[in-house]
């Protein structure tokens, strides 16, 4: 009877520490991130470094594309579950044709840290000294990039010609070998070849005044997972929020930051300073989305005119931090 006894209380123990075990077991999530070594796709990066997202009982595995076109292509194929900084030109032109995709938060608001350079011997010194047989970049067709620079060619009446040309060194290579005539930047990037005069700023992502108050990029969710992984999903834009909160913070994030754009730490705090301001990282509300749809039939991203109505399906905010 006492042999029968000790194993059922065994038995007990052994499903109760099999139970402990199975409610730790951190939830894993496939996220992609626009970009590596801007300031704003860096807080996951940070959370990891900090301990945020173990705090949040999470196990994510993320990696960097080359731009928001790709991905918005892998979330979209199902192929991760969440991704990071993508224009939401291209995020509404995707929904629109049956993409399984849903805009989670806010990612950027507003026009600040994007610039467009020429060579330093270059003649071009504006955006209305460029002509209809100049050649100027963006990153991807629907990245911010793309809306933030049609937006300030309409504003400038400037004919330049806009050219895909992906991540940030390739693009430089271009400028510095004259096969593109105007670049785009993220900072720290090219930051130290305008302290060394190789480069001139001949337009600023801030300059575009018709995006001020509007939500140009977005973090999106796979549609199913985010049907099956909502609680770890809301857990993560929760570690992102804190981790934005933290990096303005902390002066800790200038370093890890300078480290991850390879980039020195006077530099990388400049590049925070003059191009980023927190304001615009808010998650919680998408703004100017009227303006977002008539931007998006204009340039073509949408074949026909759609309302907010039209697009409320794919909005679906997971987590609006208390301000």
């Amino acid at each position: 009877m006492l042999t029968r006894r000790l194993i059922i209380l065994a038995a007990l123990i052994a499903g109760a520490v099999s139970t402990e075990s199975l409610a730790q077991t951190p939830d894993k999530l496939k996220v992609a991130i626009s970009q590596r070594g801007f300031w704003d796709s860096s807080f996951l990066e940070f959370a990891q470094k900090e301990g945020f997202l173990k705090e949040a009982n999470l196990d994510v595995e993320f990696f960097y594309t080359e731009g928001g076109g790709q991905t918005l292509q892998v979330v979209n194929s199902g192929s991760v579950d969440v991704a990071m900084s993508n224009g939401l030109l291209g995020a509404i032109g995707a929904f629109s044709k049956g993409a399984p995709i849903r805009a989670i938060s806010a990612q950027m608001t507003g026009a600040h840290e994007l610039f467009w350079y020429v060579k330093a011997d270059s003649k071009i010194r504006s955006l209305k000294d460029a002509a209809d047989s100049n050649t100027i970049a963006y990153s991807a067709p629907g990245s911010s990039s793309n809306l933030i620079l049609l937006s300030l060619l309409k504003q400038a009446g400037s004919k330049a010609k806009p050219v895909a040309t992906g991540g940030l060194p390739g693009t430089l290579t271009s400028v510095m070998t004259g096969q593109i005539d105007i670049g785009w930047a993220a900072p720290p990037f090219a930051l130290r070849e305008r302290q060394e005069n190789k480069i001139v700023i001949v337009a600023r992502a801030r300059e575009a005044t018709e995006l001020v108050d509007q939500t140009i990029r977005v973090n999106i969710a796979n549609a199913e997972a985010l049907k099956t992984k909502r609680a770890a999903i809301t857990r993560l834009m929760q570690v992102y929020d804190r981790s934005i909160r933290w990096a303005y913070a902390n002066a800790k994030s200038i370093d890890y930051f300078a480290e991850s754009a390879k980039a020195p730490r006077d530099i990388a705090k400049q590049a925070v300073d003059e191009f980023f301001p927190q304001s615009a990282l808010q998650i919680g509300e998408i703004r100017g989305l009227e303006m977002t749809l008539r931007d998006a039939l204009q340039y073509k991203f949408i074949t026909t005119a759609m309302t907010p109505k039209d697009v409320e399906p794919m909005f679906d905010i997971v987590y609006k931090p208390a301000r």
